[in-house]
């Protein structure tokens, strides 16, 4: 099972270094060069761009919603009792969706898509702070609130230790399985 961990937190980051770096690309590097065209060619090479871009949007929201859940539900129990971390993963999670919706809408072929994009670099942006903001949460719960500790297994005991170090200088719960005396004969 670690293995399949280890596989959704990757496909979770790849996902997300390649939507959010392509749109800093996109809104930084392709589009301002694309708007010094005339306007036909213009909207013909936007046009392209997009219809390339929305297959990795797309694509790039259902892994996001795979690994997401998958990597959200093997967390939960590590969390329990722990309302800061429910609270950011609860943020982090509203505002995926409404990123995921922007997103769609800037590849869209809707009447509102058509009027979102005509202030592509404005959304754009947005979408960006947006990735930039779920990233940052994601990485602050990850450092600053650990996972509990399981919970000792019966039979095992609990021995109090302090640490030398000057950054944790707080006792530490190791547990300890009693040892068994061997019978020599």
């Amino acid at each position: 099972m670690e293995a399949v961990d280890i596989l959704s937190r990757w496909t979770h980051i790849g996902t997300a270094v390649v939507i959010i770096g392509g749109s800093v690309f996109l809104r930084f590097v392709i589009y301002p060069i694309v708007s010094k065209l005339p306007e036909d060619q213009h909207l013909a090479l936007r046009s392209a761009i997009i219809s390339r871009w929305k297959m990795f949007v797309h694509v790039g929201i259902v892994l996001f919603l795979v690994s997401g859940f998958y990597n959200y539900f093997q967390a939960m129990p590590k969390h329990k009792g722990q309302p800061i971390y429910h609270a950011l993963i609860g943020t982090k999670m509203l505002l995926a969706f409404g990123l995921f919706f922007l997103s769609s809408l800037l590849v869209g072929r809707s009447g509102l898509a058509e009027k979102v994009r005509t202030r592509m670099a404005y959304w754009q942006t947005v979408g960006i702070v947006l990735g930039a903001i779920i990233i940052g949460i994601s990485g602050y719960v990850k450092v600053a609130v650990p996972a509990k500790p399981p919970a000792t297994t019966p039979g095992t005991t609990e021995v109090q230790a302090t640490t030398s170090s000057a950054v944790d200088s707080q006792p530490a719960t190791i547990p300890a399985t009693p040892i068994e005396p061997t019978r020599s004969e």
